[in-house]
Order: C-alpha cells, then sequence, then structure tokens
C-alpha cells in the first residue's frame, strides 16, 4: 500500500526534526538518495558513472542544498559537477561541499548527461517562470519540479518536465494529481526518516501485490455463482460494441458468469465471439453484482434494465450512458461506483447542485471533486484520468497513477466497467480478499484502474492500437498481477 500525503503534511512531519537540530541528517539522507538516483540513470544511459557530466540549476533553499550535496557526492566518484544559482546565492553549508569537491559554479548551464532541478521543493505555490528553458538533457527533479504545487499537482507552463523526480520523505499528492503527473516522470521516494512524524496520508494508493489480492482466482470447490456473476446492461442498436467490449473485459477478469441484458442483435454479435455468456431482453436469473451504462443511450427498455440494476440493492458499477440516467431519486449508496471522466461529473454535477464546478475546475482538483461527488451523493465514485482517483463517501481516497495513452481510446471506458464490474460481482459473491475480508467497493475502484493501466500497457507494446485489444489485454494483465 502507498501512502500519499500533501507537501503541507510533509513540512509539518520535518518541523519537529529541524526543531531539534535534526536537519543535517535530513539533508544528507536526501542528497544521498539524490545521488543514488542519478548514478542509476548515468549506469544506464552511459554505462558508468566516471567521466560523465552533471550540471545544476540550484535554489538559495534546503531544495538547493540538498542537489549541492549530491553533486558533491558525485564529484567524488568522478563525475563533472556544475551548477548555476538562480538567485545568486544557495545553502552555504551546501555549496562549500560542492566547492571542496571540485564543483564548479557557471553562469550558463553547461552541456551534461544529467540536468537536476533543484531551485524550489515542496513551499512553493504560485506562477513560477524558470530562469532557464529546459535543457536537452536527462532532467531529475530534486523532492518535486521546481515550480510545481505538490499539493495539488497545479504548475504553470514553463515548469520543466521531468525524467525522474526523486522525492524525499514522503510521496507527494501533487506529483500525481494535475500536471504533477506528467511533469514529474518516474517518482522515487527516498525515507529520510520521517515516518513517526508524519499524519494520516491524504490518500493512499494500491501497489500490484495489494491490487493482486483482490483479483478473482481460481480455488478448490468453486462454482461459478460462489465465484460471481455478473449482470451487465449494456449495448444498444446505436451503440453495440460497448457491450462486446464490457462482456469480454468481465469475463477475463475472471467473474464466474456474465448475464447480458441487451437488445436481440446485440447479444447475437456478442454471443458470436463470447459464446460463454447468457443473455436476455431484461433483467433475469441470479447475479451479485451489476455493470450497467456503456452504450445503451437512449434506448427505452435498457434504461428500464438500468433502474432495475440499481433498485436491487446489489454492488453496480454505472458508466457513460448511464450516468446521464441518473437523478435525484436514483436508489444509491457506497455500493453504487461511479465512473465518469472529468467532463461526465461536471455534467453529472452540474444536474444534481447549483454550484457545481465545470469541466477545468474538476480537471485541476479531482481530489477535492471526486471526494465531494462521493459524499454528497453517497455513493463511490472513480473519476478517470492520466491518474485515476477513487473516493468513497467517508472520504477515504485512492490515487492510482497507471494511467497510459492507450487508455485515451474509444470503447477504453466500456472495458473498465466491465473489469470492475466483475470484481464487485466476485465480492459479492463471497469471495472476500486472501484474508477473508470483505473489500470495501472503494479499493475494488483502485483495483480495477491498476489492473486497466496494466492493460492499457501491455495492449502499446502488443500493437495494434484499439479496445478490443485492450480488452483482450486484461486478461493477460490479470494474469501477470496474479497467476492462477
Amino acid at each position: 500500500m502507498i501512502e500519499v500525503f500533501t507537501g503541507a503534511q510533509v513540512r509539518a512531519a520535518e518541523r519537529p526534526l529541524l526543531d531539534a537540530g535534526a536537519g543535517p541528517a535530513l539533508m544528507a539522507r536526501a542528497a544521498h538518495g539524490l545521488a543514488g538516483a542519478v548514478v542509476r540513470e548515468l549506469k544506464r544511459t552511459r554505462g558508468r558513472v566516471y567521466g560523465a557530466r552533471v550540471a545544476a540549476v540550484v535554489g538559495k533553499g534546503n531544495n538547493g542544498g540538498d542537489a549541492l550535496f549530491a553533486l558533491a557526492g558525485l564529484a567524488r566518484r568522478g563525475v563533472r559537477t556544475t551548477a548555476v544559482l538562480a538567485a545568486g546565492s544557495a545553502h552555504p553549508e551546501g555549496l562549500a561541499a560542492f566547492g571542496r569537491a571540485g564543483g564548479r559554479v557557471t553562469e550558463e548551464l553547461e552541456a551534461a548527461e544529467v540536468v537536476v532541478d533543484a531551485v524550489l521543493g515542496t513551499g512553493f505555490s504560485g506562477d513560477y517562470r524558470p530562469v532557464l528553458e529546459r535543457p536537452d538533457a536527462l532532467v531529475v527533479a530534486c523532492d518535486v519540479p521546481s515550480g510545481l504545487d505538490a499539493d495539488t499537482g497545479e504548475a504553470g507552463k514553463g515548469v520543466w518536465r521531468a525524467d525522474v523526480t526523486v522525492t524525499f520523505g514522503a510521496a507527494k499528492l501533487g506529483l500525481l494529481l494535475g500536471r504533477g503527473r506528467e511533469l514529474a516522470g518516474r517518482v522515487e521516494v527516498v525515507d529520510i526518516g520521517l515516518g513517526p512524524h508524519l499524519p494520516e496520508p491524504e490518500a493512499r494508493g494500491l501497489g500490484p501485490a495489494d491490487a493482486a489480492a483482490l483479483l478473482p482466482a481460481p480455488r478448490d470447490g468453486w462454482h461459478k455463482y460462489s465465484r460471481g456473476v455478473l449482470g451487465i446492461v449494456a449495448g444498444s442498436e446505436r451503440y453495440p460494441g460497448a457491450a462486446a467490449l464490457a462482456t469480454a473485459a468481465a469475463s477475463a477478469a475472471g467473474v464466474g458468469m456474465v448475464r447480458l441484458v441487451a437488445p436481440d442483435a446485440v447479444r447475437m454479435l456478442v454471443l458470436a465471439e463470447c459464446p460463454e455468456i447468457v443473455g436476455s431482453p431484461e433483467p433475469e436469473g441470479r447475479v451479485q453484482g451489476w455493470a450497467v451504462g456503456p452504450g445503451i443511450a437512449d434506448d427505452a427498455g435498457q434504461l428500464l434494465a438500468l433502474e432495475a440494476a440499481l433498485a436491487s440493492g446489489l454492488p453496480a458499477v454505472v458508466d457513460a450512458s448511464g450516468l446521464e440516467a441518473l437523478g435525484e431519486g436514483t436508489a444509491l449508496g457506497e455500493h453504487v461506483v461511479l465512473t465518469p471522466h472529468a467532463g461526465e461529473l461536471a455534467a453529472l454535477l452540474g444536474r444534481l447542485w447549483p454550484d457545481a464546478p465545470d469541466r477545468d475546475a474538476v480537471e485541476a482538483e479531482p481530489l477535492r471533486w471526486a471526494r465531494e461527488a462521493a459524499a454528497r451523493m453517497g455513493v463511490t465514485v472513480l473519476l478517470k484520468g492520466p491518474t485515476t482517483v477513487c473516493a468513497a463517501p467517508d472520504g477515504t481516497a485512492f490515487v492510482q497513477p497507471e494511467g497510459h495513452p492507450y487508455l485515451a481510446t474509444a470503447g477504453s471506458g466500456d472495458t473498465l466497467t466491465g473489469l470492475l464490474g466483475a470484481l464487485l460481482a466476485t465480492a459479492g459473491g463471497g469471495a472476500g480478499t486472501d484474508d477473508g475480508g470483505a473489500p470495501r467497493p472503494v479499493e475494488l475502484a483502485a483495483a480495477a484502474a491498476l489492473v486497466h493501466g496494466t492493460a492499457g500497457r501491455i495492449a502499446a507494446e502488443a500493437g495494434p492500437f484499439g479496445a478490443n485489444a485492450l480488452a483482450v489485454a486484461v486478461r493477460e494483465a490479470v494474469r501477470r498481477l496474479r497467476p492462477a
């Protein structure tokens, strides 16, 4: 489990240690972690460290001090190190150590294999304009990309995009949300000893092992009902493919059985690809969870089936056209997971609240608005984006940064709906988790987001491009995360 904090929370955790005189020790640990990350990048890109060139742009605060001590360590390993002082001055002890190790202060950024961005740290907010253009080199950010808001992920247009961000003490929320997801690159967390002083995290994230424990897995004595039966209300004459994608993903995720509610022509299309699917024109038979909405458009029969599914009180995921059908009288609860993207959430809230945010506001603060929607509506919200945000009515939140550009294709959401529906139905069938506990819908939503992102990467590697390939990749993603 990954714990994620705001920059303010991490600074507050540092304060008692700084007051007790532990600042030099914290800086030494941070510098060691930063230097180690640069060494790994040099070995990866050029095969060796000795003789490499590393430059940095450093500010006058502790962030710059971390970088200067790291450069001093690199210089002792035979690296040619230079630094540009963005403010004309720098951390005195760090600058002295840098000079003693042979580092040079320069007026302009010299050519280098790696450039360290260390002008501003987690305390910055506002519109930062870098003093230099981003170099054509591998950029390693020190704690956060300079000018990025560590709490929200907001950043000005000129903020450098890092290839790697080495962050200290704990994962920062701003590195995963908003523009931070794009600007941070690969994030590495360096433990500097803040653990006992950190508060309850602002959010959490599932790792592969956490998600694996929530995935369906064959066990001795199982039958299709104990393994989970998912009802899917998807597809219409206008959008038949949505049903095919949702059912394919649900089957690939390992659910015991899928019952598809759809018009005759849609069912015939799906059965041609997935003959194990049981289809009907209206809800019938035993199910333990529902996935509703993909491609139903304004089909009257499908809208009635959606209402019946939500009225059942069973776990349900609602997506696409299903979100447009929700009204104030719809039976909802934490067991219902809504899966909008930013525009769909803004539109949904606009129908329900007079003070609803627009799409830009949702994209700027996805965690805030996912939490707000979950609390006000009493549902679980999975807000799709480069980082998926999952929120429960009580404020519990997960952030999953596994999004991949491959997922930005028509039908990708249908695949996620089928996948999440399978997890909900499996939990409803009594499968639970390895330790026998019943997972919450918000946990299952986070697990589905992680699997979906993994499938996106697998599909991108294999090609060709398209949601059908993504549905196929779900099976491989589940296999890699949790072999049978």
